[in-house]
């Protein structure tokens, strides 16, 4: 599953050796929701650990993720893989995300107009 999300970067951690051929890196971003900011924590691993290193606090970015969750002795964890982090005004060329990170649906006014002339007998 593929998501995206545009925030504001609030911190980034320094990348950390966890086996001798396994990197990650995190870092969190700051998404405006409602009343209250929420702090949404994303993983970056291997060669895309450097991804966010030209990237300053306070920048607004723009998060390409996948979700990915898995068991481990009984216990679930859920981890949000980032594989893309651009800024975002870098991204004002492709088709802006909704505000907030939501998901947005077509509504009504995105569907065609019906001409009233058709022969169609429905």
């Amino acid at each position: 599953m593929s998501f995206e999300v545009e925030g504001k970067l609030h911190k980034k951690f320094d990348t950390e050796n966890k086996t001798a051929s396994f990197q990650a890196r995190e870092f969190v971003i700051e998404v405006s929701s409602g009343n209250y900011p929420q702090f949404v924590k994303f993983q970056l691993t291997q060669d895309r650990c450097a991804l966010v290193d030209n990237m300053e606090e306070g920048e607004m970015l723009k998060v390409h993720f996948d979700l990915r969750g898995r068991e481990w002795n009984g216990k679930y964890f859920t981890n949000l893989n980032a594989w893309r982090v651009e800024k975002a005004e870098a991204a004002q060329s492709s088709p802006p995300a909704a505000e907030g990170g939501n998901m947005s649906f077509p509504s009504a006014s995105d569907e065609p107009a019906v001409e009233a002339d058709d022969d169609l007998p429905f």
